[in-house]
């Protein structure tokens, strides 16, 4: 007897209320209604910068820093994978894949989705405008002409006042 393969959602995650939104979206919109047996396998994925690339520009007394800022990286890492763990497991969903790669978040994605043939990646929506988003690079539209799959932006709605 054949076993069916269920498709892969990948879903992007960093310390921002947008990327849980759009974690808690995803869950909600095709894993709770399902839980416990859900037609996907849920992968969540945290790019973690490496250490040179957060503190950007490298001069004297870098390499002293270098090991701090690996263990402040490493434990934001923990944080967010934890948090998303958490997130999963109060909407129902225990079958979850938790990764945590080091790169930029844009290829981390796209080679995510390459990595588990994901039929589907999710990433959040910081909401920046035309010029932010030129100067600071945006992970969902390098991701949405990337990615070789379905790429889902999720928007976190705006509170009227």
């Amino acid at each position: 007897m054949a076993t069916t393969v269920k498709p892969v959602i990948v879903v992007g995650i960093d310390d921002s209320e947008h990327s849980f939104y759009a974690l808690e979206w995803a869950l909600d919109h095709f894993f709770t209604p399902y839980a416990p047996i859900s037609p996907f396998n849920l992968v969540v994925v945290h790019a973690k910068p490496s250490p040179v690339s957060a503190i950007g520009l490298a001069g004297p007394g870098t390499a002293d820093v270098l090991p701090y800022v690996d263990s402040d990286l490493k434990k934001i890492a923990a944080r967010v994978t934890e948090k998303a763990k958490e997130f999963c497991i109060s909407k129902s969903v225990n079958d979850v894949i938790l990764e945590v790669v080091e790169g930029d978040a844009r290829n981390v994605l796209c080679e995510a989705v390459e990595k588990h043939h994901a039929s589907m990646l999710v990433v959040g929506s910081h909401g920046y405008g035309a010029i932010k988003r030129a100067v600071l690079g945006s992970v969902s539209d390098y991701c949405a002409h990337h990615a070789h799959s379905s790429v889902l932006i999720v928007k976190k709605p705006k509170i009227k006042h």
